[in-house]
């Protein structure tokens, strides 16, 4: 027998075989948990909703670096409590919004100690006017603040007196009211007061403290309770439950009467 004959009889016999035990039957493929581990990963940002900024499209969810955090902020009212309307150009810039991520916090420029980040994704915070970057992400409205740039923070849909917490060395003062009339009886006009700010109140929360270069928090010279006078002009205006309030740093407090 040739040689050629030889072999394609070998074939055929092989060919025989191979159908006898199934090997050319048409079979369904399974995944190795490897190869379905592989496959997830990949899978997943795909049928994650595509993420946007400032109209352009990225690779995923914006990751906070250092102490800075992603606000999302909430929309301005459109209405005075006295119910007029206000046009859009009157509107105030929110400053006030809940927490979409936050970074790890800062490392101290000299000794190193990372000075962690005083709220977490989901808290509501209240930071100043002009503070910030605005962005818009993933079609809303949101801004990026520094942790310094906070000036309270609480858990709940609005503020309340026994929510809110001052972010770090700030202090929660109640201001006292302004007199209409000096201490020899004349009254004083409401047009010369209104330029007038309080700086006197009742501290109402306090703090945990600045955090200092070896990680720990200084103590609050000042305690709940306790009637204290601070510099003008230095702290920030908060009007929660219909009362107004004043958050200032710790270091602006010039003196303080205790309880």
């Amino acid at each position: 027998m040739a040689p050629s004959s030889r072999y394609a009889l070998i074939l055929s016999a092989l060919v025989s075989i191979r159908s006898l035990h199934g090997f050319m039957t048409p079979s369904i493929h399974t995944r190795s948990p490897t190869h379905s581990l592989f496959m997830s990963t990949v899978d997943e940002p795909i049928l994650q909703k595509q993420c946007t900024l400032d109209g352009r499209k990225i690779r995923g969810p914006l990751t906070p670096l250092g102490n800075f955090v992603l606000v999302r902020t909430k929309d301005s009212l459109d209405a005075t409590e006295g119910g007029i309307l206000l046009p859009d150009q009157s509107k105030e810039r929110p400053t006030e919004g809940e927490v979409v991520a936050a970074g790890p916090g800062k490392l101290h420029p000299h000794t190193g100690v990372r000075i962690t980040c005083p709220v977490t994704k989901g808290d509501s915070v209240l930071f100043g006017k002009f503070d910030g970057h605005d962005m818009n992400y993933n079609d809303e409205k949101v801004t990026m603040i520094r942790d310094d740039d906070i000036l309270l923070h609480y858990r709940g849909v609005r503020m309340t007196r026994e929510n809110v917490v001052p972010c770090r060395d700030y202090v929660l003062v109640e201001l006292t009211k302004s007199k209409a009339e000096t201490s020899s009886g004349i009254v004083v006009a409401e047009s010369v007061m209104q330029g007038y700010q309080p700086c006197e109140g009742v501290v109402v929360k306090v703090g945990e403290g600045r955090m200092t270069s070896t990680g720990e928090f200084s103590e609050s010279p000042v305690k709940v309770g306790d009637k204290v006078k601070f510099k003008d002009y230095s702290g920030n205006e908060v009007r929660i439950e219909g009362v107004d309030h004043m958050l200032v740093r710790m270091v602006d407090i010039l003196c303080a009467l205790e309880a």
